[in-house]
């Protein structure tokens, strides 16, 4: 793969990570909530959900996903309702003060938090859609799977890259005392967004459906 093409991949694959949406909501809700190492966790397991969709891409199974409307429905109808008990559970621990702050989460919580992580890019069907539009630009019939290897590493690495440079910003001893004195402000934005994402999911799955 020729270094020009694997940057143009690198770049639309870092800019779709930045971009906001219900990923940095959980990634940043587990920073806050669970500490470093379960943001951290959290960044790790979307990367690993993103670079399974890109395996799955390359593999060619993600034709078959989006070629089924009702498949396709059934997934983002799923990861919806995931979206909107993250939202909920959000509120409820902003309301009741459950949080458990900025500190260092043990076993249990990062295993949660990577669970979270994953689930939310694994439920989401638009990523098969986005690694179709994406890599049909870098593969045709002949293409080898090294060259696939380093696209799907690449996708996978880059997105779990992103998210843990947020979950170690917002964990920064320097942002900590900030953030700490707006935690429950900002569980219940994260929460709202969430509830939000999850509802316009959910009705356009449905839409979908009734079409």
């Amino acid at each position: 793969m020729e270094f020009s093409h694997w940057l143009s991949l690198f770049t639309v694959c870092l800019l779709g990570a930045i971009s906001p949406g219900p990923s940095l909501a959980v990634v940043l809700g587990n920073t806050l909530r669970q500490g470093r190492a379960a943001g951290l966790a959290a960044a790790f397991a979307h990367g690993f959900g993103v670079g399974l969709y890109g395996l799955i891409t390359v593999s060619g199974l993600a034709l078959v996903m989006t070629g089924s409307p009702r498949a396709f429905a059934a997934i983002q109808m799923a990861g919806a309702g995931y979206l909107i008990y993250l939202g909920v559970r959000g509120l409820r621990s902003s309301h009741s003060g459950a949080s458990a702050g900025l500190s260092e989460g043990g076993g249990e919580s990062s295993r949660g938090s990577a669970l979270s992580g994953f689930l939310v890019a694994f439920l989401n069907p638009k990523l098969a859609v986005f690694m179709l539009a994406l890599f049909s630009q870098f593969l045709g019939p002949g293409t080898d799977w090294t060259v696939k290897g380093i696209m799907v590493l690449t996708v996978g690495l880059t997105d779990a890259g992103w998210y843990a440079l947020v979950a170690a910003m917002a964990s920064h001893p320097q942002a900590i005392d900030w953030l700490r004195q707006r935690e429950q402000l900002i569980d219940r934005v994260l929460a709202l967004v969430l509830l939000t994402l999850g509802t316009v999911v959910l009705a356009r799955a449905l839409m979908a459906l009734g079409g």
